[in-house]
């Protein structure tokens, strides 16, 4: 009978014990389930956990810090670093020294350890080994083909054959010209002194001749030495000298060459002037931009969204997204203010588009091309031009340049 009490009493202790971890398991998960919700509300617009954006990545951050640093680091960054904390002050110069926003006030204790809950188990989850692409990114059916780029090849990474045909050509090339040196060498002397005549110094087989024994008068002329007689100027006088033959010929072929180019471009037409080659080329790069999607220089022309359907998605991004940076009104905290008329980047509907898609990496502004469709990104370009005068409280003051609207 005792031995039977014994069995029960270890039974209900071992079955409360398991009661007791499943129980601790299930609220870990409940934790990590709110800290993602929170989390994906206020960090993912400059944290990832596996890579550094604005901030650093954070996968094992809790094994790097502890718990109690990240929760006072969260709450206020910069108290830690104006107190001098190690840690803290080395984050603040290796990220340009972005100001982390401060979360005392928006984020309980509990909030900011339910985050650090989803970023543990997050971290102890394997990395997947293909990446779903992410939401609204486009894929490959929604891209363009766009054709590869010839790349350079080093002369040395040239297939052998080739490297044999240029030796050859080489070879041919040389084994030519010392055939023609050896045959002038051979026939000249039975010349005899027939190639000093006048007529023959004047032909061009003559000339050619002189010239390759170097005689350069072919091309420099002959000096007269046959003073002016009515050239006396103070008592400087002139030689009659012929022009250098270089400078004739050269002068001759100027000549044509105007006669070609005045009949090329402006008689028959044939041939695209500077103007025109400049508006067909800027026509090409325009059709390029318009195929490549991501090209920051490719020229939109959208139009802002009025409606009001468009504006109150634009609003529900921009909460997700841009509040944790630029403020839930817009009003600016790490961010610059978006509510008055300065623009560091352009405040027309267009250069906020391009900002927002593709970022400012050096000022700690994020792409977000591979988040938001863009349809979604000019949603929330359309509704941050619409806070425009909103004068929110607590604004920053203003960045950049004024920007004033074209009529």
């Amino acid at each position: 009978m005792i031995s039977l009490s014994n069995k029960f009493r270890k039974g209900g202790l071992a079955l409360a014990a398991g009661l007791l971890l499943m129980g601790t398991t299930a609220v870990q998960a409940q934790d990590a389930v709110e800290g993602k919700k929170i989390f994906e509300g206020n960090c993912t617009a400059c944290h990832s956990l596996d890579a550094d954006v604005v901030g650093p990545a954070l996968k094992d951050a809790h094994k790097r810090r502890g718990e109690e640093w990240l929760v006072k680091f969260i709450k206020n960054s910069q108290e830690l670093v104006k107190a001098g904390d190690k840690d803290a002050v080395a984050l603040f110069e290796k990220f340009n020294k972005v100001p982390m926003p401060a979360f005392s006030g928006s984020l309980s204790d509990d909030d900011i350890k339910n985050v650090i809950a989803y970023i543990k188990e997050a971290s102890e989850k394997p990395a997947d080994v293909a990446a779903a692409p992410a939401t609204g990114a486009p894929t490959e059916g929604d891209k363009p083909a766009v054709q590869a780029e010839p790349k350079e090849v080093a002369f040395m990474d040239l297939p052998p054959i080739m490297h044999i045909t240029i030796a050859l050509t080489g070879v041919i090339l040389l084994l030519i010209v010392a055939t023609l040196i050896m045959l002038v060498r051979l026939f000249v002397p039975m010349l005899g002194d027939s190639i000093y005549d006048e007529d023959f110094r004047n032909s061009f087989a003559g000339r050619l001749l002189f010239l390759l024994r170097g005689d350069a008068s072919v091309v420099t002329g002959k000096a007269k030495d046959v003073i002016h007689s009515s050239h006396d100027f103070d008592g400087i006088q002139e030689y009659d000298n012929d022009l250098p033959p270089w400078w004739k010929y050269m002068f001759y072929v100027s000549i044509v060459f105007a006669i070609g180019y005045m009949l090329h471009f402006h008689v028959f037409r044939s041939g695209a002037l500077q103007t025109e080659e400049y508006e067909m080329e800027m026509e090409q790069a325009a059709i390029f931009a318009a195929k490549n999607a991501d090209d920051p220089n490719a020229i939109t022309d959208y139009k802002v969204l009025t409606d009001a359907a468009a504006l109150e998605s634009g609003k529900s991004i921009f909460s997700t997204n841009c509040a944790a940076c630029h403020g839930p009104e817009g009003q600016g905290t790490v961010g610059p203010n978006l509510t008055d008329e300065y623009w560091l980047h352009g405040g027309d509907v267009n250069d906020i588009f391009k900002t927002v898609k593709f970022g400012v990496p050096a000022k700690g502004m994020v792409p977000w091309q591979g988040k938001l469709t863009k349809d979604q990104i000019l949603e929330v370009s359309s509704y941050i031009l619409s806070l425009q005068g909103s004068n929110p409280a607590n604004a920053k003051e203003p960045q950049g340049e004024k920007y004033e609207a074209k009529k």
